[in-house]
C-alpha cells in the first residue's frame, strides 16, 4: 500500500518522501513502483517522460524525522496494528510542522484514537486507499471526532487531484468499506469451515452469481489473512457483536503462518509466475 500511495502522488507531480524501516524495504518498494510504471507505459497509459518524472519525484528515507520535518501531508501506511500506528503518530506529532496534515491509511482503526496521541487532533484524518492504489479509484476519507472541516475539504480536493473519487465517512469501526466487506469474507470462510462447499465453489458462486471480479476467499488472500483477522477483531471489539467474531479457521490459518499471497499460501497457493488459481493443498478434494 505504501509504495502504491507513493507511486500515485509522484505520478501526479507531488514531491514524495518514501519512508521505511531499512533500505532493503525501500529498494523493494522502488522496484515495485518501477515495474508498475513500466506496465503503464506498455499499455499506453503514460509515456516514458512521465515515468521518469514520477521516479524523480520520489526520495527515500530510513530516518523518519528527516523525511517528514518539512512535509505538508504525511500518510501512514504501516501494518494494521494499533500499537504500531499510535507509536508512529506520537513520533509524527514531535517531528512534523504544527500545521501538517497527518493521515492514516488504516482500514479499520479509529482515527479519533489515533488523533488522541497528537497535539493537533483537528489535523488528523483517514485516507483509506484501495489496493492496488494506482488503479483503484476510491479513497475513503474518514473524519475523526475532532477532524476539522478545513482539513477534510483539503483531503477531498487533493484526492480529486490524484484522479481518485473521495467518499467522506464518519469514524466508526471498519468505516464503510470493511464494515461491509469483512463480514462477507468471514461468512465465506465459515461456509468453507462448515463444509457447505469448497474454495473454488464458493468463489465461483460469488463471481458468476454476484458479478464480483474475484471471489471472497481469493480476495482475502490478496488483502492478507492477517489483515482480515486484525480488522475483524477491531469490528468485534468495537461493536461487541458476535456477528463480527472471526471464524476459527481464519484464526488457525494466521497462527500457522498461512497469510495468503504474502506468505505464498492461503486458500490458494501462489507459485512464482503462475497466474492460474490453484487451491491450497489443505483444501483440495481428495
Amino acid at each position: 500500500m505504501g509504495n502504491g500511495i507513493a507511486h500515485t502522488f509522484a505520478q501526479h507531480g507531488f514531491n514524495v518522501a518514501m519512508v521505511d524501516i531499512n533500505q532493503e524495504a525501500l529498494d523493494r518498494g522502488l522496484q515495485t513502483i518501477t515495474g508498475n510504471l513500466d506496465r503503464q507505459v506498455k499499455k499506453g497509459a503514460i509515456d516514458e517522460n512521465l515515468k521518469t518524472a514520477a521516479l524523480n519525484n520520489i526520495t527515500t528515507f530510513t530516518d523518519l524525522k528527516a523525511a517528514v520535518s518539512n512535509a505538508d501531508l504525511v500518510i501512514e501506511a504501516a501494518t494494521e496494528n494499533q500499537e504500531i500506528k499510535l507509536n508512529l503518530f506520537k513520533q509524527l506529532n514531535e517531528f512534523c510542522k504544527d500545521d501538517a496534515i497527518l493521515a492514516s491509511n488504516t482500514s479499520s482503526i479509529s482515527i479519533t484514537l489515533i488523533a488522541s496521541v497528537t497535539k493537533n487532533p483537528g489535523n488528523v484524518i483517514g485516507m483509506h486507499f484501495m489496493n492496488p492504489v494506482p488503479l483503484m479509484k476510491l479513497v475513503e476519507v474518514i473524519k475523526g471526532y475532532a477532524t476539522t472541516d478545513e482539513v477534510t475539504n483539503t483531503i477531498m480536493t487533493l484526492s480529486v487531484q490524484l484522479s481518485k473519487v473521495p467518499v467522506e465517512v464518519n469514524d466508526y469501526p471498519g468505516f464503510v468499506a470493511n464494515r461491509i466487506l469483512m463480514p462477507m469474507i468471514n461468512e465465506a470462510i465459515y461456509t468453507l469451515y462448515e463444509g457447505v462447499a469448497g474454495v473454488e465453489e464458493i468463489d465461483t458462486v460469488m463471481k458468476l452469481g454476484m458479478a464480483h471480479p474475484m471471489g471472497p476467499l481469493q480476495l482475502a488472500d490478496f488483502i492478507g489473512l492477517d489483515v482480515c483477522l486484525a480488522i475483524l477483531n477491531v469490528l468485534h471489539t468495537g461493536f461487541g457483536n458476535q456477528k463480527y467474531a472471526p471464524c476459527p479457521l481464519l484464526i488457525n490459518m494466521v497462527t500457522a503462518g498461512q497469510k495468503g499471497i504474502k506468505s505464498g499460501s492461503g486458500f490458494y497457493k501462489y507459485i512464482g509466475g503462475n497466474k492460474d488459481l490453484i487451491v491450497a493443498d489443505k483444501f483440495r478434494k481428495q
